[in-house]
């Protein structure tokens, strides 16, 4: 968000400028990203990759922390596939991609009203310029107290979360293990019993990507899971095993809760 005096009054001139300038940046960073070749990717096999940590902190790298990057033939193939789709694809349809900004505004705008205080959203002179990203120097005051505010609120619900997880009588290695953020679901089976995700972990921060909810029984189960990304979950010890709720990134916002007697996570 961006201070600017215009935003202090309704201007149709000022904002249909600001718009042509926001869509001309937007249409630019959509056809860049449109005519970015793969081929790029196959030059890491082979890389040498060195600690973050060490790198990061200047500290000396031997010959040993020194890790030769080998692309598997699933990566490769993968890769070849999005070669010859990027090669065959069509020209970048800029037409479309101006109604796709056009549809985002609309979005911003309502979500606007549906997320702003009232007293706050009432001293916005012209939403559509707001949702461009530009206000006054008084609301983007209060939009930093808003965000600091929330900010406390958050923290303190991770931590009251936290404290709650840690008092759960669940065995460490299930509570080391039972995360999947920025993962992707790639298989959901409902057995007779049981109930088993596959996840891509490339994404995440883990190599376990196969959960096993053991003699399962689906508690709910909104949107579509297969192909949405895991974002956030929670794990309570019940009399019998246990109740995962899962919350993940897409259409909807997909969401699972699943009580089941044990949970097998693996790496196969």
């Amino acid at each position: 968000m961006r201070v600017h005096n215009g935003a202090e009054g309704y201007d149709e001139a000022l904002y249909l400028r600001l718009y042509k300038r926001k869509e001309k940046k937007f249409v630019k960073m959509q056809r860049e990203v449109y005519d970015v070749d793969p081929r790029f990717m196959l030059e890491q096999d082979g890389s040498t990759l060195v600690p973050l940590d060490k790198f990061a902190n200047g500290e000396v790298i031997n010959e040993e922390d020194k890790v030769v990057y080998h692309m598997s033939p699933e990566e490769k193939d993968s890769i070849q596939k999005l070669i010859k789709e990027y090669d065959i694809r069509p020209p970048f349809d800029e037409k479309k991609c101006r109604e796709e900004f056009s549809s985002i505004q609309e979005m911003a705008k309502k979500e606007n009203v549906d997320r702003l205080p009232h007293e706050l959203y009432q001293q916005i002179a012209d939403v559509r310029v707001f949702s461009l990203g530009y206000c006054t120097k008084e609301i983007l005051s209060q939009l930093k107290d808003l965000s600091k505010e929330n900010e406390k609120k958050m923290n303190r619900v991770l931590n009251e979360y936290s404290k709650a997880q840690q008092e759960e009588n669940i065995p460490q290695i299930i509570r080391e293990r039972f995360g999947f953020h920025d993962c992707e679901v790639t298989e959901f089976t409902v057995g007779k019993k049981d109930v088993v995700m596959r996840l891509d972990t490339r994404g995440g921060f883990t190599n376990f990507n196969m959960i096993t909810f053991v003699a399962s029984e689906i508690i709910k189960q909104e949107g579509h899971i297969v192909g949405s990304t895991w974002l956030y979950e929670e794990l309570y010890r019940m009399e019998n095993g246990y109740e995962a709720h899962i919350l993940f990134a897409g259409e909807g916002m997909p969401e699972l809760i699943i009580r089941c007697n044990d949970i097998i996570i693996e790496e196969k």
